[in-house]
């Protein structure tokens, strides 16, 4: 790619309202632009990254038998009622609609609840168990706070996956299965040796649920780690997590961190709660049990960008930047110069190389500031 064809420019200064740092960085280095507070849009070089991120993520998914679909934004209210989560007392994040008929939609902010109604038009038996399925999807959620540039934003790009099971041993095992397949996620996007598995608030069927937490200076979340023992818990559930894992808490440090994926059992809560049903090896009928595991991808975008970034700029891992090569022409007024860099612009192009070629008519400094 000629970088004098890519319609963005960089510049030397953020914007005024924007203080993230990672936000800053994209919106000077072209990646992103800042439509209004959390809600950004992404320029075909943020969009590579994110495509990279993803990938990624499909590879992991894939590779634990996970099938890839999309469901729709729009959600019908009676979807959401049985489980008590139309409420706004309840979920305080929709954002709701009118159709022209009167009638009110919701904008989708997670889909637990319309993949078990999906689902329950496809299970029958035990044998159509057990399911494992998975979107990238835009979520819409009304933030209170967003002031942390793309790490929480209105709008954002999630991954979530849900899994079906006919007992609470399969779903156990599957859960586990996710564990380690988020950990190579993790570590494939450069973040692997300060991501956590840690203990969360859990829910009607578990006492805890799990979040994959990156120390990280820029995060929300307050987290108590033992490096050594590679424990983390997050400050909600200090007390009783502590207790129960059998670790004295002046053995855990406290350190920031970023929530960068989360996963949790429903057990049979929602099948029980909406009917779904299988029928078992004698023809009984059993509630069907769900887990639920997400990842935000333009959130794990941010903060790779608040870690590795220096105070020259982003440093993109290479599983994710956006090119393997930048190539930078400088004095082009010379034709002997811009004869050799385009002769290894076009040899790295047929080499199939990723390449960004900087072939802009512009001073060194802007190059490479």
């Amino acid at each position: 790619m000629r970088q004098s064809k890519l319609f963005t420019k960089t510049r030397r200064e953020s914007p005024a309202d924007e203080t993230a740092k990672n936000a800053q960085l994209l919106i000077r280095a072209g990646f992103v632009y800042k439509v209004m507070a959390g809600v950004y849009a992404y320029t075909p070089l943020g969009l590579r990254v994110l495509d990279k991120i993803k990938q990624i993520i499909r590879e992991e998914m894939n590779a634990i038998g996970g099938q890839e679909l999309i469901m729709t934004s729009l959600q019908p209210p009676e979807v959401w009622q049985s489980t008590g989560r139309w409420s706004d007392e309840v979920v305080d994040v929709w954002f709701k609609t009118k159709l022209k008929d009167g009638n009110e939609l919701g904008l989708g902010w997670s889909h637990e609840e319309a993949i078990m109604t999906m689902m329950g038009n496809y299970i029958n038996s035990y044998k159509d168990l057990p399911i494992s399925v998975y979107q990238f999807q835009t979520k819409l959620r009304n933030e209170l706070r967003a002031k942390s540039g793309i790490m929480r934003g209105r709008e954002f790009v999630m991954k979530d996956m849900y899994s079906l099971h006919a007992s609470k041993a399969d779903m156990d095992d599957y859960y586990d299965k996710v564990i380690e397949a988020y950990k190579r996620i993790y570590q494939r996007l450069g973040l692997g040796e300060d991501t956590y598995v840690t203990f969360a608030g859990g829910g009607a069927f578990t006492k805890f649920s799990h979040e994959f937490q990156t120390i990280c200076e820029a995060g929300e979340d307050v987290l108590y780690v033992n490096k050594a023992k590679n424990i983390a818990v997050n400050e909600e559930v200090l007390d009783d997590a502590s207790s129960e894992i059998g670790i004295a808490k002046n053995e855990l440090e406290s350190v920031k961190s970023a929530e960068v994926g989360n996963i949790f059992k429903f057990g049979t809560e929602k099948g029980e709660q909406m009917n779904v049903t299988y029928k078992d090896a004698d023809g009984e009928d059993k509630f069907v049990y769900l887990a639920s595991y997400g990842i935000g991808v333009t959130r794990v975008m941010g903060v790779v960008v608040e870690k590795l970034a220096d105070e020259k700029g982003i440093i993109w891992p290479e599983n994710i930047a956006p090119y393997k090569v930048h190539l930078v022409g400088l004095n082009r007024e010379d034709e002997s110069i811009v004869d050799f860099t385009d002769g290894i612009y076009n040899s790295l192009k047929d080499k199939g190389v990723e390449v960004l070629y900087d072939d802009r008519e512009a001073r060194v400094g802007e190059k490479i500031c």
